[in-house]
């Protein structure tokens, strides 16, 4: 528990900072969140991940299939424990509540892995505040994600850049 807790605490930090940053660089246009390209024809596999993708927006994880003991890691640390928790967080996790879109994903599968790479818009308030560039690698098997891996890369803040 002591784990989540602190888990936790650097989520809430990280929605801070973000909320912060937005104060101090130019606001964007804002408008709805989008989805990834819905008209792409994919694999089983890739849309078990596609569906974890569009939750990530939606905050519906009723679509995502997570094995019971999924995990996800992110930059190193494990963020995903189970996948109960990960379902509660794609729905209600404040770490999600500031993705505004996604644009420009790209997948491929080998074997039982999905691979993407995509750019995720994130913001307060209709104000895009960061775009980051998201590498994830995701195990499917049995129709359900056991493991996601995820490389985050900060690729522009606020309205500059895209």
């Amino acid at each position: 528990m002591r784990t989540r807790r602190v888990l936790t605490l650097s989520v809430t930090a990280a929605v801070v900072a973000l909320v912060a940053a937005g104060r101090t660089s130019g606001r964007a246009g804002g408008g709805p969140a989008i989805s990834a390209d819905p008209s792409r024809i994919d694999s089983a596999r890739e849309a078990v991940a596609r569906a974890y993708i569009d939750a990530l927006i939606s905050h519906d994880s009723s679509a995502v299939r997570f094995a019971p003991r999924a995990t996800r890691v992110e930059a190193g640390l494990k963020t995903g424990f189970s996948g109960s928790q990960m379902t509660w967080d794609l729905a209600h996790g404040p770490q999600y509540r500031v993705i505004q879109g996604i644009r420009d994903l790209e997948m491929s599968e080998s074997g039982d892995v999905v691979s993407t790479r995509y750019l995720l818009d994130a913001g307060i308030a209709g104000a895009r505040l960061m775009t980051v560039e998201i590498v994830e690698t995701f195990e499917v098997r049995d129709g359900s994600i056991h493991a996601i891996v995820a490389r985050i890369t900060p690729k522009s803040l606020g309205n500059s850049g895209s």
